[in-house]
């Protein structure tokens, strides 16, 4: 399955362009979070993880929406390596 993920970092941010780069990589399902603050509960990406099977393809705007720092998306690709699925940047 193609998963999407957009993640904003602010309530003042739009999703709609990274939206549309997802719907436009047919991503049967899309996970989201608008954040305010550096807040590290993000309920779509949780959501997201809940349902990641092997062999699933997760589908991210840019990788630097996967987390504040560089170790959140170097964690988040581990994660997804784990579980035997993909992470593609549009």
């Amino acid at each position: 399955m193609r998963i999407g993920y957009a993640k904003v970092s602010t309530t003042d941010q739009n999703l709609d362009l990274h939206l549309d780069g997802l719907k436009r990589q047919k991503c049967e399902r899309i996970f989201t979070d608008q954040l305010g603050g550096s807040k590290a509960v993000r309920p779509g990406l949780n959501e997201l993880k809940h349902i990641l099977q092997k062999g699933d393809q997760v589908i991210v705007w840019k990788l630097d929406r996967l987390g504040r720092s560089l170790r959140d998306p170097a964690d988040l690709i581990n994660y997804f390596e784990d579980k035997e699925s993909w992470i593609h940047e549009h």
